[in-house]
């Protein structure tokens, strides 16, 4: 079946499975292999994408559910003035160590930051709640999208 989205911004047709996940459509029919698959069940996040300024769990997402949608993955957002912002507040406070979660958690402080250009730290911790990470403690994300609020990401 053909399915038809906007993917990073570009009209984009893929002829899939429509109960196939936007996942593996992302990873092995468009290329982006910035998503990533932590567990496969919407628990860790490493597959967040933006859906239409929403994060979603791609790994769960069928991807008939993104027709006719706007998808924004990390290969497509990293050339905005906003990635950088968030991108040199992560590197600044050791946002990211191994960098396997970084995409899925950069999308996640965007989508909080679009919605809310200075959120308080229980706000940014809830909307990254969804958002596992081995390496950092979590303290040093939240730092870093507390910077790129007061940096100045007016969305």
């Amino acid at each position: 079946m053909k399915i038809n989205f906007i993917l990073n911004g570009k009209k984009t047709e893929v002829d899939v499975s429509p109960s196939m996940r936007l996942l593996d459509v992302l990873r092995n029919a468009c290329h982006l292999t910035g998503v990533k698959e932590g567990c496969g069940e919407g628990e860790c996040g490493a597959c967040t994408v933006l859906v239409n300024d929403e994060p979603y769990n791609s790994c769960l997402t069928p991807v008939i559910n993104v027709s006719d949608k706007e998808v924004l993955t990390i290969e497509g957002f990293r050339n905005s003035k906003e990635y950088r912002v968030i991108a040199d507040a992560f590197a600044s406070q050791g946002g990211s160590q191994c960098g396997f979660c970084t995409p899925g958690m950069i999308l996640a402080s965007y989508a909080v930051l679009k919605k809310n250009p200075h959120p308080s730290e229980e706000e940014v911790r809830n909307a990254l709640s969804g958002n596992l990470c081995r390496c950092t403690g979590y303290q040093a994300i939240v730092n870093a999208v507390m910077l790129a609020s007061k940096k100045g990401i007016e969305l």
